[in-house]
């Protein structure tokens, strides 16, 4: 997989496929473990800070790492 796009040279669009991407729905959330990793949220709104292009891919992830 490749590294997260810079909020700085990507697109909206690139960056939630890029979260999609990265963290794709299995639909058995007892598998996947994603949305319980991120309180509760699905990837796409936990990452909505980085979408938006509000802060970079890193920095929302450390905001999950507590």
């Amino acid at each position: 997989m490749s590294n997260a796009p810079q909020v700085a040279g990507s697109t909206e669009e690139e960056r939630r496929a890029y979260v999609k991407e990265r963290f794709p729905c299995i639909a058995d959330c007892d598998q996947c473990g994603f949305c319980a990793a991120y309180h509760g949220r699905d990837p796409e709104t936990a990452y909505a800070d980085y979408i938006a292009g509000r802060a970079e891919f890193l920095e929302v992830s450390l905001r999950y790492r507590r």
